[in-house]
């Protein structure tokens, strides 16, 4: 059994090293401006980092958006750019992203990692050991939705054991959340989320306090009893934790369509089957960690799966829509139909729509 733990607990620092990089992480402290000023030029001549509000364009050259969506607002660009920096930093080497990580998180900046929530002190440690192992270097953004104070993202990234060499790339999804502390550096993270609830989770669980780890229980057990209205406003049914702004008319497509989603997923299979003819594209191109499947191949999974296992869509953390792209974080609990024993999780997902034949669909798709 030690065996056991201590195996899971060294997979679960690689996954966490993988899955927490989009923007860094540093000491636990909240200096005031000047402190970070002070901060950075001591160490300039033994840490390089960069930390201009300036480089936007020169970092998105070298770090490419790939489907890129409208980013307008003063505060929406400056989250733009903190990402591109973490970035930029994090390629620089351990002392540049954990230097980094001074300006662009506070004392209490928090990240869920596969679903459990941790402090920057419960995970610096593991960070450390790990890049000393372990090479990773961010690629580039497949998707950078921003919209109001949120970003979500779909990266690359390769990994480069030092020992062996040996090599893998992967794909990462976060949801973040900034605010702004009104300084010359002052949009700094709140808290984020990356990956969603796995096979990891009770290793990680092993990072936390037993006072946190109560409060964590509690919180899936609150999902698990959710009691979904009995209503036929789906904004009520479905209610998003941490909104943001939907304002053009694709925009309110979209929030239609995924709602009208997990309202006939929730119906049962048969009425989301039909439905899903009427969602999808039917040169749907759904991609999960595993595999690419088409519509039907998609559809013939959930089937497989909904034997064994009824999934209820609860409620989403977000919805941000953007152009003719959504990303969406949202809580599902899964019943074991033998026993009937009843689990939270969450799905991370990117979604890309289109017009077809004057009507709304998703032609492709990222699920984890």
């Amino acid at each position: 059994m030690k065996n056991t733990t201590m195996r899971m607990l060294t997979a679960s620092l690689t996954a966490l090293t993988i899955m927490t990089v989009a923007v860094g992480c540093g000491n636990n402290t909240d200096p005031t401006p000047a402190q970070v000023e002070e901060n950075v030029s001591s160490d300039e001549s033994a840490v390089s980092i960069s930390d201009s509000y300036d480089n936007t364009e020169e970092l998105a050259a070298k770090f490419p958006i790939i489907n890129s969506t409208p980013i307008e607002s003063e505060m929406e660009k400056n989250i733009q750019n903190r990402l591109l920096n973490g970035f930029e930093n994090w390629n620089r080497g351990y002392e540049a992203w954990e230097t980094w990580g001074d300006i662009l998180y506070t004392e209490g900046s928090l990240y869920n990692v596969h679903g459990v929530k941790l402090t920057l002190k419960e995970y610096q440690a593991a960070m450390d050991a790990q890049l000393k192992s372990t090479d990773i270097q961010m690629g580039n953004f497949n998707n950078m939705i921003i919209n109001d104070d949120w970003a979500a993202i779909r990266y690359d990234i390769s990994s480069t054991a030092r020992g062996s060499q040996q090599s893998s790339d992967g794909s990462v999804m976060e949801f973040v959340h900034f605010k702004d502390y009104g300084n010359p550096l002052g949009t700094r993270v709140v808290e984020g989320w990356a990956g969603t609830k796995g096979a990891d989770f009770d290793a990680l669980t092993h990072f936390q306090t037993d006072e946190a780890k109560a409060a964590q229980q509690a919180a899936l057990d609150e999902i698990v009893n959710t009691k979904i209205p009995n209503t036929t406003d789906l904004e009520t049914k479905y209610p998003v934790t941490y909104p943001t702004t939907v304002d053009t008319d694709m925009g309110k497509k979209i929030q239609s369509a995924i709602y009208s989603d997990f309202d006939r997923w929730n119906q049962g299979f048969d009425a989301w089957s039909d439905w899903a003819d009427t969602y999808y594209s039917s040169d749907l191109k759904y991609h999960t960690n595993a595999e690419t499947m088409t519509l039907d191949e998609y559809k013939d999974s959930v089937k497989n799966y909904a034997a064994a296992t009824e999934v209820k869509r609860i409620r989403f953390d977000n919805m941000l829509i953007s152009g003719d792209w959504a990303a969406i974080h949202y809580r599902i609990t899964n019943e074991d139909t033998k026993t009937g024993e009843k689990t939270a999780g969450d799905v991370m997902q990117f979604l890309h729509f289109a017009e077809e034949n004057n009507s709304l669909k998703v032609v492709e798709t990222w699920t984890k």
